[in-house]
């Protein structure tokens, strides 16, 4: 399905195939030979969303642009079921590994992977060929990469990044009833959305 979105429309090459089962909502770019597969959901909220050559995304994925911080995935890259791609940048040959989460900020260098149900947390940087193993979390630029039990390590150097500025544009701390009201604000834009194609 294709979506007008704050007055923008995808944009698709038309080597490339998008699954009918997809949803491309506003500004969302899909490059030469790209391969968005059944139920990935790339929505570009008041930002953009921009798909190099060649990139796999496959089932369930989420892809979220947003103003501050569009989600860019470079050339050749695979990106695995059931991830989440948040306002990050993904750059060329990278690989992210199924049920990885890449957080608004985020940076994950060429050729480096980020494995399954690894994290990238906000204003991360994964160096170029470097490895997020699997269930692990890169924090900080350059990223400190951790296993899930170091939490405080983790903590640490997370609360320092600006978590909540970050991804709901909020001072911290602003409590949840803030939080939520913005965040319903902001996504209540998508009562004007209008729907291009059902395919």
């Amino acid at each position: 399905m294709r979506i007008e979105h704050r007055g923008e429309r995808p944009q698709v090459d038309p080597s490339a195939y998008v699954a009918p089962t997809a949803v491309l909502s506003g500004a969302v770019t899909i490059g030469a030979g790209a391969r968005i597969l059944h139920g990935a959901v790339l929505t570009a909220e008041d930002g953009e969303v921009r798909i190099g050559a060649r990139v796999v995304v496959m089932e369930h994925t989420l892809i979220r642009g947003r103003a501050t911080h569009p989600a860019v995935v470079g050339d050749d890259v695979m990106i695995g079921p059931h991830t989440h791609v948040n306002g990050a940048i993904v750059e060329s040959e990278a690989f992210i590994a199924t049920g990885a989460s890449l957080f608004p900020g985020a940076v994950v260098g060429a050729g480096a992977e980020v494995r399954i149900n690894g994290v990238v947390q906000v204003n991360s940087r994964v160096e170029p060929g470097a490895v997020v193993p699997i269930g692990w979390v890169a924090v900080g630029d350059p990223a400190t990469i951790l296993s899930p039990e170091r939490h405080d390590e983790i903590w640490a150097i997370q609360r320092t990044l600006d978590f909540t500025g970050t991804v709901y544009g909020t001072p911290a701390p602003s409590g949840m009833r803030e939080i939520m009201r913005r965040q319903s604000e902001y996504y209540g834009a998508h009562d004007a959305d209008v729907i291009i194609s059902e395919e």
